[in-house]
C-alpha cells in the first residue's frame, strides 16, 4: 500500500513521520493484496486544533475518515479507528456473505447407461450424493486430488471465493474449471 503525506501549517518531526507511518500500515493487513491501496493522509493545523483526514482508495473502494483534537499523536490514532472500524465493517460483510455461499451443499448424481431389448441406451441414476465443497485455494486442491487419486474434485476456491472443479488430464496434468458465476 502507498501511503502519501501532506502537512499544512506546520513542518512534522520524523518522530511523528514515523509514528503515523507505523500506525497506517496497519490498514495494510485488510486489504488484498490485488486491492494495490492508496492512502492520502492530510495532517493540518488551526491554532490548537490538530486535524486528521485519511483517504483510502483502490480497486472498487474509497474510504475517508477525519478526525480533530488537542494533540497530533491522538488525532492520528481517532482518525485510524475510525477508517479500520469502516474498513472492518465492510470486510465483515463480504465475509457474512461468503458464509452463505460456503454453507451451501452440492448435490452430485451417479448415471449409469444401459442398453434395452432394441438397442436404445436408457440412463438410470444409481447413487445420489450431497456434500459440501471445502474452501482451499488451487495448490492445496491439486494436492488433494493427487493424494485422493479421484479423476476430479469440487471445491470453493478461497482465492476468488467461487466454486471450481479440478479434474485430471490424460497426459497426467491437472485441468481447472472455473464456471465464473
Amino acid at each position: 500500500m502507498e501511503i502519501t503525506f501532506t502537512f499544512k501549517n506546520f513542518e512534522p518531526s520524523n518522530h511523528l513521520k514515523g509514528y503515523a507511518r507505523e500506525r497506517f500500515d496497519k490498514i495494510d493487513r485488510y486489504l488484498h493484496p490485488e486491492d494495490q491501496g492508496e492512502l492520502a493522509v492530510n495532517l493540518a493545523v488551526e491554532k490548537y486544533r490538530h486535524m486528521a483526514e485519511l483517504i483510502l482508495t483502490g480497486k472498487d473502494m474509497h474510504f475517508s475518515a477525519t478526525a480533530e483534537s488537542e494533540d497530533m499523536y491522538s488525532t492520528i490514532d481517532l482518525v485510524l479507528d475510525k477508517l479500520e472500524a469502516q474498513v472492518r465493517k465492510i470486510k465483515e460483510r463480504s465475509k457474512d456473505h461468503r458464509r452463505g455461499q460456503k454453507g451451501q451443499s452440492a448435490r452430485v448424481d451417479v448415471i449409469s447407461f444401459t442398453q434395452d431389448e432394441t438397442g436404445k441406451r436408457a440412463q438410470t441414476i444409481t447413487e445420489t450424493d450431497n456434500f459440501e465443497p471445502k474452501p482451499m485455494i488451487v495448490d492445496e486442491a491439486a494436492m488433494q486430488l493427487e493424494a485422493l487419486g479421484n479423476e476430479f474434485l469440487v471445491f470453493f476456491n478461497a482465492d476468488i471465493e467461487r466454486v471450481n472443479v479440478i479434474y485430471r488430464r490424460k497426459s497426467g496434468d491437472f485441468g481447472l474449471i472455473d464456471p465464473g458465476i
